[in-house]
């Protein structure tokens, strides 16, 4: 599941470096870009914002969803979301997943959305329907001031990703800031 700037997602790529370059536009724009452009890359994928999950975390009414982060471990070692499952893999997801009732809420991110979107597309095709990307993912689950953890600690700090991708995420959480 790495996430490179192929021709796949270089569109993507290319906003992150157009609206936050040099001299680049504000980041909400930027961002209302890049959640467009997931929608638009992966239409059959259901998205979910950060406040409705929060929300459903906060239901005691609810069983929670399986949350499944699918970046690589180096960053799901830096925080993840409360309860996450790391799949930084196919093999791995297919663990995870071996034995889960199709029918259970799962709820994936990444970093912004684009790698957990595919990998929402990749766990449907596996049968299961009831799937949802975290829209923003959680750079802006992080950004909105919701907590983050590494192991079941809160944490502070959320892995950027790269320089471009990274600009996307508030500065107070990159790592040695």
């Amino acid at each position: 599941m790495k996430h490179t700037c192929t021709l796949r997602n270089s569109i993507a790529c290319l906003l992150v470096t157009v609206f936050l370059g040099a001299g680049g536009c504000e980041k909400d724009s930027a961002w209302d870009n890049i959640l467009s452009q997931v929608r638009e890359d992966f239409p059959d994928v259901r998205m979910m914002t950060t406040q409705q999950l929060a929300e459903w975390q906060a239901d005691p009414q609810r069983d929670p969803p399986l949350l499944l982060d699918t970046r690589a471990a180096e960053e799901y070692g830096v925080s993840h979301l409360r309860g996450a499952v790391l799949v930084d893999s196919d093999e791995v997801l297919r663990a995870v997943l071996n034995g889960i009732d199709p029918d259970r809420a799962i709820v994936v991110y990444c970093s912004v959305g684009y790698r957990s979107a595919k990998a929402a597309r990749d766990i449907q095709a596996l049968g299961f329907q009831n799937v949802t990307n975290l829209e923003g993912s959680i750079f802006a689950w992080a950004n909105e001031g919701r907590p983050v953890f590494r192991g079941d600690e809160p944490a502070s700090k959320v892995h950027p990703y790269d320089e471009q991708w990274g600009k996307l995420l508030d500065e107070k959480y990159h790592p040695g800031r």
